[in-house]
């Protein structure tokens, strides 16, 4: 018999599971940031076409916050004297959607499968109607540029990107954002894999 001090034992295991969830990014970094320069006060900073769209553009700021912080920046009581301005930008692509093909290859066929638009993808389509729905997948990603406040040089670029089948991107910004920060100053291996734990809603 299953004992109820056990089946405690198991749903606190479980609920421990699920209140994590892994995001894995693909980051690439470049940095031209000072040798012994401070982290220091920032602001965001909004080309024309984000002021256009601002309640979408103060998500995105909202989101980068928490990373930002943690790499040793604090926000500028007056954007004015903020030590850097930073910019942000994201985007979602689908990438591909279509058929798997016979996966043994026995029959042959054409390689590549089909994107929602026209052109191909990675994977397989093959004859005599062996062909299975192929989710689509989307790319998710980040761009965070971080310039000097008084000379106007860029500091530091980061972008990070993470496919997903699931088209819901808001919840992922954050850990897009800091997967783009963790090696902040520092640049590194183009591209790399970063995961970032995130607890669950």
């Amino acid at each position: 018999m299953f004992k109820p001090a056990l089946l405690f034992v198991a749903v606190v295991a479980l609920s421990g599971c699920a209140a994590v969830r892994t995001i894995d990014s693909d980051v690439s970094t470049y940095s031209q940031w000072p040798a012994g320069r401070a982290p220091g006060s920032y602001a965001f900073e909004r080309l024309p076409s984000q002021q256009a769209h601002a309640e979408q553009q103060q998500a995105l700021e909202y989101a980068a916050r928490g990373a930002l912080e943690a790499a040793g920046f604090a926000p500028a009581a007056d954007p004015a004297t903020a030590d850097v301005r930073v910019q942000l930008a994201s985007r979602l692509d689908a990438l591909a959607a279509g058929y798997y093909g016979d996966p043994f290859g026995t029959f042959g066929g054409t390689i590549g499968w089909r994107r929602p638009f026209g052109g191909y993808h990675g994977g397989a389509s093959f004859g005599f109607g062996w062909r299975w729905p192929q989710p689509a997948v989307y790319e998710r990603q980040v761009m965070l540029l971080v310039r000097d406040r008084q000379t106007g040089l860029a500091l530091f670029e980061a972008r990070a990107s993470s496919d997903s089948s699931s088209v819901a991107f808001a919840s992922a910004l954050p850990a897009l954002f800091q997967a783009a920060m963790k090696d902040f100053p520092d640049g590194g291996v183009n591209p790399r894999r970063i995961s970032v734990d995130l607890p669950a809603r």
